[in-house]
């Protein structure tokens, strides 16, 4: 099932187990949507939530879109606006799935995403656009200098987009690509120390970042190649006076389980990295894991305090996957889309 609606959860960040949540509802989603890109932008007075491309309910390759829908915040209502531009379509696509958004200033930048043939053949795409919520307006950008999708966008001093690991049409890439939005440049930082993955989430507060968890390939001597989930946690730290340098640590894994797909994000009001949802079963876009068995939503919310070192946990009422990111509304986490239970 794709969730129709967005849910808000709201929890206080105590150090105790007395955390509380509850749940609010905003405007629903135009129409059903899952696998979007999503980031919340703030610009000339208005407050603006954004879904990018994503899959339909019907989640085979024909449903594989690039629709915008944008919610203004003094409305609380949604509007459709021009789908993600592309500049050379692969075989024609327009449509892609497991782009990546992220919101610095006025502005949204998305990045990436794969298109998906009949012949389940997929191609990654290196477009990289820049999508002003208060006209619609797009402004493409640099390319990724190697395309990735599923991978994920964390901002650091209001100017630069980290993107970490992910797919790059025939595997996974251990690659940090930095783009600087000042200069519409990239460069290289210090390389995810971790099995490279794709779905794995992750946020960053000031010049610490965490990443966890996602899928990565496994190879056999005579059979094809498969894929299984890595459950793994690293910290980074940023070095200030060189933003391409990364000193990677393991961090211990709340579970031991890996999760796909979750939705996170860096809240700097609580000096957290919060993580939402995801499934234990790694699966193909559809939702029918590798193992040819329907993927289940988790229902638990990780946060892991920086000020600390620790994790929490919290079970909430509310099962979600499938997600592209976390956003932090009106005091509320919120994920937009995504996928339910069956």
């Amino acid at each position: 099932m794709i969730n129709t609606t967005i849910k808000a959860i709201v929890f206080g960040l105590a150090f105790t187990c007395s955390t509380t949540f509850s749940y609010a509802q905003i405007a629903s989603l135009p129409e059903p949507v899952t696998n979007n890109a999503v980031a919340h932008v703030t610009a000339h007075d208005e407050q603006y939530i954004i879904s990018f491309s994503g899959l339909g309910k019907e989640k085979d390759y024909q449903a594989v879109h690039n629709k915008v829908f944008v919610y203004r915040a003094s409305s609380n209502t949604w509007q459709h606006a021009p789908g993600v531009p592309i500049e050379k379509p692969p075989n024609g696509l327009t449509g892609r799935l497991a782009s990546v958004a992220a919101s610095i200033g006025n502005y949204a930048y998305v990045f990436g995403g794969y298109t998906v043939a009949k012949d389940h053949s997929e191609v990654s795409v290196p477009d990289v656009y820049r999508f002003d919520p208060s006209n619609h307006q797009y402004t493409k950008l640099a390319p990724m200098p190697v395309p990735v999708d599923d991978s994920i966008a964390l901002t650091y001093q209001n100017r630069y987009i980290f993107l970490i690991s992910g797919w790059h049409n025939d595997g996974n890439v251990n690659l940090v690509q930095i783009y600087d939005t000042k200069t519409n440049q990239w460069q290289q930082g210090s390389p995810f120390p971790g099995k490279p993955v794709f779905g794995q989430a992750g946020g960053m507060v000031d010049n610490t970042l965490v990443v966890c968890d996602g899928v990565k390939v496994d190879y056999y001597p005579v059979k094809r190649r498969g894929f299984s989930a890595e459950p793994a946690c690293y910290k980074g730290e940023i070095n200030e006076k060189d933003l391409t340098k990364i000193h990677w640590t393991t961090l211990k894994h709340p579970t031991g389980s890996a999760r796909y797909r979750m939705a996170a994000m860096g809240d700097h009001s609580s000096n957290s990295i919060i993580f939402i949802g995801g499934s234990g079963n790694p699966y193909n876009y559809n939702g029918i894991g590798y193992d040819k068995a329907p993927s289940s939503p988790s229902p638990v919310l990780w946060q892991y305090k920086l000020s600390n070192n620790k994790w929490h946990m919290i079970t909430t009422a509310k099962a979600t996957m499938d997600h592209r990111g976390l956003i932090k509304f009106k005091g509320r986490y919120i994920t937009v889309g995504g996928m339910g239970e069956n």
